[in-house]
């Protein structure tokens, strides 16, 4: 069974955002595994809370990062 977990912050992405991940990750892994795949491929959206993830041994924050907001995440 294809599986994809993404990882996001918090609040910085739309439903109509996380349905287009799940929905472009699952035609990827048909793409490649053929329509099979389709029926069986999990794709988990979870959303970190502020502060719970980091860099190079440094948590970040919206804050730190410029707030990033679902009506900017996706943009660009």
């Amino acid at each position: 069974m294809p599986f994809a977990n993404f990882k996001v912050p918090e609040k910085t992405l739309t439903p109509e955002q996380k349905e287009e991940i799940v929905t472009r990750t699952t035609e990827l892994y048909v793409e490649i595994y053929g329509e099979r795949a389709r029926a069986n491929t999990m794709v988990l959206v979870e959303e970190v809370a502020d502060g719970g993830w980091g860099i190079s041994g440094n948590v970040l924050t919206l804050a730190m990062l410029g707030e990033a907001t679902p009506t900017d995440a996706g943009d660009g």
